[in-house]
């Protein structure tokens, strides 16, 4: 038989320090009004009784959580690792801590999350959204909680907003591919309701335009996701194409490894057969076989701008708020994926 050890409550500390429970509350929430000297006996009790205080008493007398949330599509895409890490800094430096949940692409989980949110009173939440019809955040509005789109331009003025111009990024790799002689390329997609490739595949088309290719020059394959194995199979529909590219464009760097990986199986080789872009730039990019031409989002520098302007919501002067929309540029970064010879 087990026993639970009792829990020590602020009473406890109270009585064993001789002091009162209002001094005990002082030392933990405003140390500023005790003696130095209580404050030291205080803080030993504490210790030694090893007093844990509650958070949701906490909150429920402040009225404000010390939580953060944090809702991405894939929590599998190390692009969203690195956007958690920067949004994680932003808020450990302001006291806040970062819950991360994912929706994997899902308008029901997406709504889920939003409605757990709302009963655990969060100070704020960071969302990629799922639901292509904002139905899900349009409701989470009514509870008053300040949301910040990431990696998503917000198209009204009820939110904040910090995103990558796509369209640019897009035509960046169609350029890329273009400028070295393809005038055959595929555009391995994700989900079609996904702005983010929707976003990549005008700019793609934008760039083919521009470099006097008909609209026929570019093959889209579509995929239902956006991981490694959605781009093996990708892969596999590309080498039975009739008219077979000789680049492709993927709509994030997991298709493009996926692609890269099939091809490797297949025999084909990446750069002289078939050229490959990934998008994100992700740290495996880079380690990839062949390393991984990418075009690179500021990941970090997005997590850590939403969760200031999140932060400037949500704080004591929140009335002076005015909601922005930063909009960061792409970069493309060359590597020995999409040129013979490097």
């Amino acid at each position: 038989m087990t026993h639970s050890t009792p829990t020590v409550g602020i009473k406890d500390v109270a009585r064993e320090a001789g002091v009162s429970v209002g001094t005990v509350s002082n030392v933990l929430n405003r140390p500023g009004r005790v003696s130095q000297r209580t404050r030291r006996h205080v803080e030993q009790v504490i210790a030694r009784l090893g007093y844990v205080r509650s958070e949701s008493a906490r909150q429920l007398r402040a009225g404000r959580s010390r939580v953060m949330a944090l809702l991405v599509l894939d929590m599998g895409n190390p692009f969203f690792v690195d956007l958690a890490q920067g949004a994680e800094r932003t808020a450990r430096d302001a006291g806040l801590a970062v819950t991360l949940c994912n929706s994997a692409q899902s308008a029901r989980k997406e709504a889920e999350y939003l409605d757990l949110f709302a009963e655990q009173r969060v100070r704020g939440v960071l969302v990629t959204p799922a639901d292509p019809s904002g139905r899900s955040l349009g409701d989470f509005r009514r509870h008053g909680i300040p949301y910040v789109l990431v990696d998503r331009v917000a198209g009204d003025t009820e939110g904040c907003s910090v995103s990558v111009d796509d369209v640019t990024g897009g035509a960046l790799a169609i350029r890329h591919l273009t400028g070295a002689g393809h005038g055959s390329i595929a555009y391995v997609s994700g989900p079609p309701h996904l702005r983010q490739v929707q976003d990549r595949r005008a700019g793609a088309l934008e760039a083919v335009s521009q470099a006097g290719l008909p609209p026929t020059a570019l093959q889209e394959i579509p995929t239902e996701r956006l991981d490694v194995a959605a781009g093996r199979d990708a892969g596999a529909r590309l080498l039975g194409l009739a008219r077979r590219p000789t680049a492709v464009f993927c709509a994030n760097d997991l298709l493009a490894l996926g692609v890269l990986q099939f091809m490797y199986t297949a025999g084909v080789k990446v750069p002289d057969d078939l050229a490959i872009v990934g998008y994100d730039d992700i740290e495996f990019a880079a380690a990839a076989t062949v390393p991984l031409t990418s075009v690179r989002q500021p990941a970090r520098a997005m997590g850590a701008m939403a969760a200031d302007l999140l932060l400037q919501e949500a704080g004591d002067r929140a009335d002076e708020h005015r909601h922005q929309h930063v909009v960061l540029q792409p970069e493309l970064v060359v590597r020995g994926s999409s040129l013979p010879g490097r």
